[in-house]
């Protein structure tokens, strides 16, 4: 889990990420604020979307929010009693990494302005991303489609 800044209408705004050990995308939230209330919303909904999915360690940086937020949720019972937070800046370096492609992205689009702007923009980046770290290939085999192409015009009937 980490953050990172992306300017939306000239303000800086906080970017969450989640990605599991093999770096795939677990999700994404845009957010105003950087405090322990956001961290632990991201989280609950990072959760809830992979529910057979959970972690035995999650990976911050220093920021004291994220322990807040493991905490309460820890204690609220959507995270297990057992799962390790480890705040150690080195054990986070394919995170760390992984915005800075995200940002190549973003540059050319001559910044956001509106939030909702951004959020879709950058769900759109996220989703394409996710197609090139193969975390489709399963469906797209399910639903006969032998390449993403064919996997995208069979899903929306959209014909090239």
């Amino acid at each position: 889990m980490n953050e990172t800044y992306i300017k939306v209408r000239g303000v800086w705004k906080y970017l969450f990420r989640a990605i599991d050990k093999e770096g795939r995308t677990l999700d994404f939230c845009l957010s105003d604020i950087r405090n322990a209330k956001a961290a632990k919303r991201f989280l609950a909904k990072a959760l809830r979307r992979s529910k057979h999915y959970r972690p035995g360690k999650i990976n911050t940086d220093k920021n004291p929010a994220y322990g807040e937020a493991i905490r309460e949720l820890k204690k609220e019972g959507l995270l297990p009693a057992d799962c390790l937070h480890r705040q150690v800046k080195y054990l986070n370096d394919r995170l760390e990494s992984d915005p800075g492609k995200l940002k190549r992205l973003i540059k050319p689009t001559l910044g956001f302005q509106s939030m909702r702007t951004a959020y879709a923009t950058i769900k759109g980046f996220e989703v394409m991303r996710m197609f090139r770290k193969r975390q489709f290939d399963f469906w797209i085999d399910a639903v006969g489609g032998r390449t993403e192409a064919c996997f995208v015009n069979r899903l929306f009937s959209v014909y090239a």
